[in-house]
């Protein structure tokens, strides 16, 4: 009952129904984004920040799509969405080792979506003939329009892994596969297989793109870049999606990040989270861990920070794994310095730093000393108890805040 078997009525009202779509606020969109990784089989994806945000800008680009559509010839049979965002998220996907059933998703995004319609629908009409013909029309239109694109991008996943299965790629992630997840292997057989020494000093990395369409050799440039900036071989490069590179860099020394940042600059959209050094399969499987979690530190912290390091953030990290408790912790902590100036919370968590002592954080700050003084005078005005009492309280309430608000 879509298309021409629609009423001209009805037809009028699916097109002012996607009208509202189109201008939906953010928390539609929101809500649709909570329904859809809030699914159990999606807890992977939930939990990686690339993942989320391609699910995120899929459930955009189908909502609009599909409104776009019948706002050109409403109720008529709406094709799928296969545009950037969704086949995007199905070479990802199949990347990441995520099967087909991850698109169920689809489903319990479509509901959510059905609820904000049926609202739109009520609002459009009281006249029960032509409220019953709308609901039935859109709930066709848009069981077939979300059939059709979970089908077609199913045979997109199928293809890419079709594609992934050939050749020294699919070999070299297999092996990597099974060393994260502890599988016993051999430690000469794997590195024969990875083309790569396990038997080493590692550091571990991860790159990757907020651009909905990555591209693969800016990221392995800053693959390069960081083996360059640790004065080190090649190193071992895995393609874990479309937008993310996992690196492991020979030798583990220390990069020059401020080197490292002269190639970051020029590359919009990129990011690089460096993992802690390690040694052997340990090291190995133990760094890679650890730049995962820097990952989703600065996705959860929302930080704008381009190169972040595990050994800088592995405090804040465990402090805000539970962002509510870390939320209240520095509430209570700080209590009026949360909404200070800049100037006054950077004065006081350098001069926590540098061991309390002013002459060495004016030094740092590149300011005055009498300058620092007033302004570390002021934040104790603000603190809700005496500083003397919760120093290690404040430094630690004061480097989550950096995190949440630093620049790139």
């Amino acid at each position: 009952m879509a298309g021409a078997l629609a009423s001209k009525r009805v037809r009028e009202l699916m097109r002012r129904g996607a009208e509202r779509v189109l201008n939906a606020p953010p928390d539609w969109i929101e809500e649709i984004d909570r329904a859809t990784l809030s699914v159990e089989n999606m807890k992977a994806i939930a939990d990686d920040p690339v993942l989320a945000a391609a699910t995120r800008r899929t459930n955009r680009a189908n909502l609009f799509h599909w409104a776009a559509s019948n706002l050109r010839d409403p109720a008529a049979p709406v094709a799928p969405n296969l545009g950037a965002e969704p086949l995007g998220i199905a070479r990802d996907l199949v990347r990441r080792g995520v099967s087909e059933s991850a698109l169920n998703a689809y489903r319990t995004g479509q509901n959510a979506a059905w609820l904000r319609w049926m609202s739109i629908a009520f609002e459009l009409t009281s006249r029960p003939d032509e409220l019953r013909e709308l609901l039935e029309v859109s709930a066709r239109s848009i069981s077939s329009f979300i059939d059709a694109t979970i089908a077609d991008i199913s045979a997109q996943m199928k293809a890419e892994r079709d594609e992934l299965t050939r050749g020294t790629h699919a070999e070299r992630r297999e092996v990597v596969a099974l060393l994260l997840d502890g599988a016993p292997l051999s430690p000469g057989d794997a590195s024969r297989r990875l083309g790569y020494e396990l038997d080493q000093a590692h550091r571990a990395a991860v790159v990757w793109s907020d651009h909905i369409e990555p591209d693969l050799s800016a990221l392995e440039s800053v693959a390069d870049a960081l083996s360059r900036a640790s004065g080190a071989p090649r190193p071992l490069l895995i393609i874990a999606s479309a937008a993310t590179l996992w690196v492991w860099v020979p030798g583990g020394a220390e990069p020059d990040v401020e080197r490292l940042s002269l190639v970051i600059r020029q590359l919009e959209g990129i990011r690089l989270a460096i993992g802690s050094r390690g040694q052997g399969i340990q090291g190995f499987r133990r760094g890679h861990l650890d730049a995962l979690t820097t990952r989703r530190m600065v996705a959860r912290l929302g930080s704008e920070q381009r190169i972040v390091r595990f050994d800088e953030v592995r405090l804040v990290s465990l402090v805000t794994h539970n962002p509510e408790g870390a939320d209240q912790f520095i509430k209570h902590t700080l209590g009026a310095l949360e909404s200070a100036s800049p100037e006054i919370k950077d004065a006081l968590r350098t001069f926590l730093d540098e061991g309390c002592n002013a002459s060495r954080a004016a030094a740092r700050l590149r300011t005055h000393r009498n300058t620092l003084l007033r302004r570390l005078a002021r934040a104790e005005e603000l603190l809700p108890r005496p500083l003397e009492h919760s120093r290690v309280h404040v430094a630690v309430a004061l480097e989550v805040l950096r995190w949440q608000s630093s620049g790139a």
